[in-house]
């Protein structure tokens, strides 16, 4: 009776890990954004490979990025991307990294004329980003004055183009991307390097969250990862 009571705890305990992982994004082009309401993007065909690569059901869902983050945060089995991961949030999630590697950069209109060569001087402007964005802690930690939240990058791109704020906040790559595609836009300041992944709950498993970044390893080892991020128009990350 031990012997069979002992099998069913173990059996109890592998379906109770067996729930399917909630993938929470945003609209943050080109790394995750809906189509014709098809989810995609660079991060997004990098989250699908790696859940086929397990084997693994999972739900794929875009919300507002505050919710998203704060969703991940307290509820099990729900890991959000392509997120910034910094000291603030480092103990806060298990992490599955790099969807990106990338710099923070801060961009002004076309033709602004707004120019710091500093954190400092870069303070006396007006800088937009998104609620709960990895870019407000830094701007929170520096000790900005004037800090504009928007609920989404969308919003703050319209505050950029129409002179409501001097400065937004975004990784270069995007930058980068929102210029190709033709939008009035100039780096005005290049900040640190980050990298970008998945932040899943604290009650992920650990041998889901090391699954995870094997298969992400081989995207990065086989070149997938680079391909992608040619596919959709940028650099590679290396």
């Amino acid at each position: 009776m031990r012997q069979l009571a002992f099998a069913l705890v173990l059996l109890w305990s592998s379906t109770a890990h067996a729930e399917p992982l909630k993938l929470l994004t945003e609209e943050y082009p080109p790394y995750n954004f809906s189509e014709n309401g098809v989810i995609k993007g660079i991060a997004v065909e990098q989250a699908e490979l790696i859940m086929k690569g397990m084997g693994a059901e999972y739900s794929l869902e875009i919300l507002p990025w505050a919710r998203a983050l704060s969703l991940a945060e307290n509820q099990p089995s729900t890991c959000v991307f392509t997120t910034g991961h910094d000291e603030e949030r480092d103990k806060r999630f298990k992490w599955v990294e790099p969807l990106l590697v990338d710099h923070m950069v801060m961009v002004r209109k076309a033709g602004s004329g707004i120019n710091p060569t500093s954190v400092e001087e870069a303070k006396r402007f007006t800088v937009g980003t998104q609620r709960e964005d990895f870019s407000f802690n830094f701007l929170e930690k520096n000790k900005f004055p004037k800090i504009d939240l928007a609920v989404d990058m969308e919003t703050t791109e319209k505050k950029l183009l129409s002179g409501r704020i001097d400065l937004m906040m975004t990784s270069e790559k995007t930058f980068e991307a929102m210029r190709d595609h033709g939008k009035p836009i100039e780096s005005a300041l290049v900040l640190e390097g980050k990298l970008y992944g998945f932040a899943c709950n604290l009650d992920t498993p650990d041998t889901v969250v090391e699954k995870m970044q094997v298969q992400l390893n081989l995207l990065m080892a086989d070149g997938t990862q680079d391909k992608l991020f040619v596919k959709y128009g940028l650099r590679p990350n290396r």
